[in-house]
């Protein structure tokens, strides 16, 4: 049983409440007091009783405002309407086509009509974009996608509009919303429109311009032309040759323009062109037309009196027209022939253009020249002649090329490239391939020069061989022997594939063979040759190199010379690695130290053993005592050292440069040197 309405007895619903303003529902429109809010809520923003809210869009269902969602997307209809004309013959109604523009995004429409020529109707926009009320009784509320169907019938400000058809968005819209949409209807025929047709289709106006439609043919082909190398074979006629002409095919406006090659040295002038740009008849030269005979339009004559006059109308029919036969671009064919005027035209070639042009629409592939030309004379020789003494060869066959000499040029980036003295000249050491005993044991340097392929030779002075050394050749390019003095062709000179070790070579009249060479002269020529060789590191015997050279590869006879043999052992010797010797590092330090006067030897022992006093005491791994006593130069003194001994101990020595620097320092000794008891090598952390 419900409890009475009375105090106490019924639901507070003001308790937690904190807003209890009124909506404004009246406004003052064009100085008039309105009712502006009726969908506005009541006390605190709730709804009142009764109230039901409209949504501000028709379509809903998305996260994003309808603003968003559908932003630039309208549904279109096309929809008819009659309208009722009064005091006119032809009909009492006008049926009125136009299109309906449904926008989601705030349910507002806009109804626009396709203007038509010479329809005496204001048209364009009848209904400008705005949301439409319906019909009364219901005129509160406002159209939406769900009042608008196929051949369904709408009422937009008491004007009557018949829906029939849509476009795909909008019935592919409706029927994701679950509108079941009707078959699309016709538009009933305008009672005016048909009559006027009729008449239009009637009447025939006296002088009926002919108008062909050449704006497409140009707006698609403007600046295209095809163009074909042709000849006109004038050798019948008197004085007549083969000339060769350019035809050029203009796409815009089907013409034809020829052009006259004209060789130079001819005697002919050149022509500005053989052919004026214009279209081209097939049947040339025809019969002379008499005048009036080609018109644009036919005449004919119908009725010809004294009295009455004479009465013309126009050939629709176009019975006495003349049609000349033009060449098209179909006609135009490598090998085919024209008729320009009278002269007969072959069509010899055609540009890359044109053969696409014609393999893109005719599907055509043959583009065969045709050989009109017969080949080519082959050019004279052109002897040069022989050396004749003076200067170099090079110089003089350039004073043959021109009236004015020019020197001749050099290998600018070779020398660019090679012009190091370090490191662009090969060292070879070599001896006078001779019988003679005395020469057979003169040494001599020959130096090959990368940078301009010049050699020099210089001899090396033996004391007692009573021969005096210096140089034997300066520096030039060598000529390679068996070549004559005064020929045609240019002399070959000896390069540096020709300097090998086992060569012989002819320089200033003696003949030399190489036996030597020195380290970056093997590494370079290796490099240049077959690149770098390396041993293989899992290889675990070795042979000598006297057995690998003479038993070897001689007994395999493979045609190695010996520098190829030479290369080969160098790609594969195992390096043997210095011992380091010991007496020679304890002597450098010695000597070292008494330069600097350093005789602190018991204070260093203190050092070690507060250092580091567990090694100091098991006495394992490091020596301290005989590190001391081995460096002591005043109880133990070493031998005495040459310069060049501390050089070497410098360069090639196992012992770090550190150990000679830092010796001096007591407070860097101690983390630096460490002296191995076993084989008492010095190393740094």
């Amino acid at each position: 049983m419900a409890l009475p309405f009375l105090p106490g007895n019924s639901r507070n619903t003001r308790l937690g409440k904190e807003r209890f303003h009124k909506s404004q529902h009246f406004d003052y429109t064009n100085g008039f007091p309105m009712l502006v809010g009726s969908e506005k809520p009541g006390i605190g923003g709730e709804r009142l009783v009764g109230q039901e809210m409209k949504p501000q869009c028709s379509v809903g269902g998305s996260e994003m405002p309808a603003w968003l969602a559908f932003d630039k997307q309208a549904l279109c209809f096309e929809a008819y309407f009659q309208e009722a004309v009064q005091e006119v013959q032809e009909g009492r109604n006008r049926i009125r086509k136009c299109k309906i523009y449904f926008y989601l995004e705030d349910d507002t429409i806009q109804v626009v009509e396709p203007e038509y020529k010479n329809s005496g109707i204001p048209q364009g926009t009848l209904i400008c974009r705005q949301r439409i009320p319906l019909p009364p009784p219901n005129q509160e509320r406002f159209y939406n996608i769900f009042h608008f169907n196929i051949n369904h019938q709408v009422v937009l400000f008491s004007r009557t509009f018949t829906v029939t058809n849509c476009d795909t968005f909008t019935r592919d819209f409706l029927r994701r919303q679950g509108v079941l949409l009707n078959a699309p209807a016709e538009a009933p025929a305008d009672p005016y429109c048909s009559l006027r047709q009729q008449l239009e289709d009637s009447m025939k106006p006296l002088r009926p311009y002919e108008r062909h439609d050449t704006l497409r043919q140009f707006l698609d082909h403007d600046g295209k032309v095809l163009r074909f190398y042709c000849l006109w074979d004038d050798t019948e006629s008197a004085f007549g040759e083969r000339r060769e002409l350019v035809l050029h095919y203009f796409l815009s406006d089907d013409t034809i323009e020829i052009l006259e090659v004209v060789p130079p040295n001819s005697g002919r002038d050149a022509p500005p062109r053989f052919l004026q740009r214009s279209r081209l008849p097939k049947k040339a030269p025809v019969q002379m037309k008499q005048p009036g005979e080609v018109t644009a339009r036919t005449v004919l004559n119908v009725l010809s009196s004294e009295n009455q006059g004479s009465h013309y109308i126009l050939d629709n029919l176009k019975t006495g027209a003349l049609q000349d036969d033009f060449y098209q671009d179909c006609d135009l064919t490598v090998g085919g022939e024209l008729n320009v005027w009278g002269r007969r035209v072959i069509l010899t070639d055609c540009d890359d253009f044109t053969k696409h042009y014609y393999r893109s629409k005719y599907g055509i592939e043959d583009f065969t020249p045709v050989q009109y030309k017969a080949p080519p004379a082959p050019k004279p020789p052109r002897p040069v002649p022989p050396y004749n003494g003076f200067g170099s060869e090079e110089d003089s066959l350039s004073s043959c090329r021109g009236l004015l000499p020019k020197p001749p040029r050099k290998d600018f980036h070779k020398f660019m490239e090679n012009d190091r003295w370090d490191e662009s000249v090969l060292n070879f050491l070599a001896k006078m391939a001779t019988t003679d005993p005395v020469d057979q044991e003169r040494l001599f340097h020959v130096s090959y020069h990368l940078c301009d392929d010049t050699i020099s030779v210089f001899e090396r002075p033996q004391k007692n061989s009573g021969v005096i050394g210096g140089k034997f050749l300066l520096r030039c390019r060598v000529k390679k022997p068996g070549q004559d003095l005064f020929k045609s062709e240019l002399s070959e000179y000896f390069t540096a594939p020709d300097l090998y070790v086992g060569a012989t070579l002819c320089l200033g009249g003696r003949s030399f063979r190489i036996l030597e060479a020195d380290e970056f002269t093997l590494n370079y020529m290796q490099q240049q040759a077959v690149g770098d060789l390396s041993p293989d590191p899992n290889n675990t015997g070795s042979i000598a190199y006297e057995s690998f050279s003479t038993d070897l590869l001689t007994g395999l006879d493979c045609g190695l010379s010996e520098h190829e043999v030479l290369v080969l052992g160098r790609g594969f010797w195992e390096r043997p690695q210095p011992e380091p010797d010991l007496g020679l590092m304890l002597a450098v330090a010695q000597d070292l130290l008494r330069k600097n006067h350093f005789e602190q030897f018991p204070h260093l022992v203190r050092e070690f053993t507060h250092q580091d006093p567990e090694k100091f005491a098991d006495g394992d791994e490091i020596d301290y005592h005989a590190f001391v006593a081995g460096i002591n130069w005043t109880e133990h003194p070493a031998p005495p050292v040459w310069p060049e001994d501390v050089l070497k101990h410098h360069c090639r020595g196992n012992a770090p440069p550190e150990f000679l620097n830092l010796l001096f320092s007591l407070e860097n000794i101690l983390p630096l040197l460490r002296f191995s008891k076993c084989n008492l090598n010095l190393c740094v952390k």
